[in-house]
């Protein structure tokens, strides 16, 4: 049985465990704040920049960008965007745990031939992926404590770089989605060829309504402006993203941890007052049985 000693010990270090897991939600809920606000200004710019581009395809023949033609899947590259650190919950272990199954159900002969590479984001991701002897395309370390929109240019270009040299015909991305502070979506996105606007096979021919713009300078023009800026901002959106869910999943964690920290602090309590009690007790019962013993001598 522990000593009391030993008890007072043990919760001694479970209270400073304890006020670090709180300093660590705290800071957590601050960085969630600015990051769920940036995350919901930057949703609709990005939703209406692939919107207008989807209408500017339609317009101009796909083959005069090479960054929206599709063609034959040699080679692949799959972005995989985890944190750079943990204590954020199973936030890294469900983004590698989803990368590793698609890999495996969709892309084993690639990844068997050599022809698959993964580019990470986070310092999670490139461990875990570098130990299993995945080839690395490339790696994005440290990037989150200043996050900016140089890092997407930098990914995309990269990205772009690769693609237009005939290294790989195709990108994906694998990221965690932010939906709330106690929910995330891991989401799987093709980023280069730039996919067509998706029809729903339930309204295959429901009529949409058609708005017709006058495009100045050409509708071509306008599309080489636009892709770059696109896979730009798209990537900020996925940087964003999971920096916010990160956020979430850590301070959702931190809370978890600081209230089974108050479980464990009230039963090592509990043991400590209990074996006080019992120590009391056998101290009374020593001095009873030394004084009935005096007595009895006497």
């Amino acid at each position: 049985m522990a000593t009391l000693r030993e008890i007072r010990r043990r919760i001694s270090g479970v209270k400073s465990t304890q006020k670090i897991t709180k300093a660590m939600k705290m800071v957590a809920a601050a960085k969630l704040r600015r990051a769920q606000e940036r995350i919901v200004a930057t949703r609709p710019y990005a939703r209406k920049l692939g919107e207008l581009l989807r209408h500017l395809v339609t317009k101009v023949d796909q083959a005069l960008n090479p960054l929206l033609t599709s063609r034959e899947v040699k080679r692949i590259v799959i972005v995989v965007v985890t944190a750079d650190r943990g204590l954020c919950g199973a936030f890294n272990g469900n983004i590698m745990k989803a990368a590793t199954s698609h890999i495996k159900t969709n892309y084993a002969d690639f990844l068997e031939g050599g022809k698959l590479k993964l580019l990470t984001v986070g310092k999670k991701g490139f461990d875990f992926f570098n130990r299993r002897d995945y080839e690395i395309y490339a790696k994005h370390v440290g990037i989150y404590h200043a996050l900016d929109f140089n890092n997407a240019r930098e990914i995309v270009q990269e990205l772009t770089d690769g693609y237009l040299k005939g290294e790989f015909d195709r990108v994906e991305v694998i990221y965690n989605e932010f939906k709330s502070v106690i929910q995330q979506r891991i989401v799987i996105e093709q980023l280069l060829p730039i996919p067509p606007e998706e029809t729903k096979p339930h309204e295959p021919h429901k009529p949409e309504a058609q708005v017709e713009y006058i495009y100045e300078p050409s509708s071509l023009e306008i599309i080489n402006a636009l892709v770059p800026r696109h896979l730009n901002f798209q990537m900020w959106r996925v940087l964003l993203e999971s920096n916010a869910a990160e956020q979430g999943a850590r301070m959702s964690a931190m809370d978890n941890a600081t209230e089974n920290a108050k479980e464990i602090i009230r039963n090592l309590t509990l043991k400590f007052n209990n074996a006080r009690q019992a120590s009391i007790t056998k101290e009374l019962l020593e001095i009873v049985s030394g004084a009935e013993a005096l007595r009895k001598a006497g």
